[in-house]
């Protein structure tokens, strides 16, 4: 298949695409650089995708540009044709969409009715669009299933994905377009993002920088481990590629809750340093937890996750260590 990922060359969006070229697929990436975080860093992610792409013989496309121009993307579709649309790009981040939710609104939400609109016209059949588990907002029931309540987000992020998932099912709808939501879990990995934790207490603390600390360090998040993510993806492509009509949501989580307190423990464990913690209250938007009830993509999916916490900051503090170009 040709398959088009939007934000290819992000943390998540670049081990996705060296996935699919292993799987026989062509890709074409769809990606506008922004500054959220330093652009040097997507585009040294691209580079080493394109190297992965040649090893396997198969075609990269870059098109660089953003998704809510209409025009650059209905253009993008109509000369490419892709088979499949893989909606990543995002304006990401909690506590920035609390400072301008208009630019949330502009990306997250017409963004992705002008890749569905596109998909609309040229007829693609399937499309996976990438929710958060944000949109659970602080749910005392846990763990988080599919089918709780998740309508009242506590941060303008939060709302934007959920309206993605409303507006995914309308296509669904009125053109039979297969979609599946997936619900993410925070991702973590080689690649990570570098405003994300874990990547920012790994430098950090290897600089002997002090760590911001929110709270008591009681607060949890259901990390999960890119390679496990990736697999989720792959096995919803495979699920909406039926001659069923389908529409859906899924969480893909770790399932395996990890406080703060416990995460700064491990990654001191795994780089043999103390952590200065610079302690902060807690911030707006923040939930407390995370956790994912992960029975509905195991049974339907066969989304299995399998890497534990502490196998997946090795992982990450090794490729970090090794990396020639150091975060920023």
């Amino acid at each position: 298949m040709r398959i088009l990922i939007t934000g290819g060359a992000g943390f998540i969006g670049s081990h996705l695409a060296e996935r699919l070229f292993l799987c026989g697929h062509d890709i074409i990436i769809v990606d506008n650089f922004n500054d959220f975080y330093s652009p040097a860093v997507k585009r040294r992610n691209f580079t080493e995708t394109a190297g992965n792409a040649a090893a396997c013989g198969r075609r990269l496309l870059l098109c660089e540009g953003d998704i809510r121009d209409e025009e650059f993307i209905r253009a993008i579709f109509t000369q490419e044709l892709p088979d499949a649309v893989i909606h990543l790009a995002a304006a990401a981040g909690v506590r920035p969409s609390i400072d301008n939710p208009l630019l949330y609104e502009e990306v997250n939400v017409r963004g992705t009715m002008n890749l569905l609109e596109a998909a609309k016209a040229i007829g693609v059949r399937l499309f996976l669009f990438a929710s958060s588990s944000s949109v659970y907002g602080n749910n005392p029931k846990v763990p988080f299933a599919e089918a709780d309540p998740v309508d009242n987000p506590i941060s303008p992020y939060a709302a934007t994905k959920k309206a993605g998932e409303l507006i995914c099912h309308t296509y669904h709808h009125l053109y039979d377009i297969n979609i599946a939501c997936l619900r993410f879990f925070t991702v973590y990995g080689p690649r990570q993002r570098p405003d994300l934790a874990i990547s920012k207490f790994v430098r950090l603390i290897e600089q002997g920088k002090p760590i911001p600390f929110y709270g008591d360090g009681s607060t949890s998040r259901d990390y999960t481990y890119i390679g496990d993510i990736v697999a989720g993806i792959e096995k919803a492509l495979q699920w909406v590629n039926t001659g069923e009509k389908r529409y859906d949501i899924f969480n893909l989580g770790g399932s395996s809750p990890v406080a703060l307190n416990r995460l700064v423990k491990i990654i001191e464990h795994q780089l043999g340093k103390k952590a200065v913690l610079e302690c902060l209250p807690m911030q707006a938007g923040d939930v407390e937890r995370t956790f994912a009830n992960i029975e509905k993509s195991s049974s339907v999916l066969g989304y299995k996750p399998v890497t534990p916490i502490e196998e997946g900051i090795a992982n990450f503090v090794r490729w970090y260590q090794d990396s020639e170009q150091p975060l920023p």
